[in-house]
C-alpha cells in the first residue's frame, strides 16, 4: 500500500476511534476523552502547542521528531473536528473543490 492510500486509512479509523471515545463519554477514561470533555477551548489550546512544536521540529530536528510532531498535529485536529461535530468527509469536500485552484486565488475568494 502506498503512503497516501495508508494516511487515509488511518486518519479515518483514527477519527473513528476518536468518534468512539465520544460517544463512551464519561465511562471512558482515555486521554481522548478526557480531552473532549474539557471542551473546545482546551483542544485548540493542545492543537496550538502541537502546531508549534512541529514547526520547530521543521526548522531543526530529526525527520522522525517531525514525523511525531506531525502526527500529534493530526491527531489533536481529530479530536477538535470531533468536538465541532465536522468530518474528515467535510474536509475532503473542501479539500476538492480548491482542487487546481491558485491558493491565492482561492483564499480571496472565501
Amino acid at each position: 500500500m502506498n503512503t497516501s492510500s495508508q494516511i487515509g486509512l488511518v486518519l479515518s479509523g483514527l477519527a473513528e476511534t476518536i468518534s468512539a471515545r465520544a460517544e463512551a463519554g464519561k465511562e471512558d477514561s482515555s486521554y481522548t476523552a478526557n480531552l473532549l470533555a474539557k471542551g473546545l477551548n482546551k483542544i485548540a489550546k493542545k492543537l496550538i502547542e502541537e502546531a508549534g512544536e512541529l514547526g520547530l521540529a521543521l526548522a531543526s530536528e530529526t525527520e522522525t521528531d517531525v514525523a511525531n510532531e506531525a502526527a500529534d498535529v493530526l491527531y489533536h485536529m481529530l479530536v477538535g473536528l470531533q468536538a465541532r461535530g465536522v468530518s474528515l468527509d467535510d474536509v475532503a469536500t473542501v479539500l476538492a473543490s480548491r482542487e487546481g485552484l491558485s491558493g491565492l486565488a482561492e483564499k480571496a475568494g472565501r
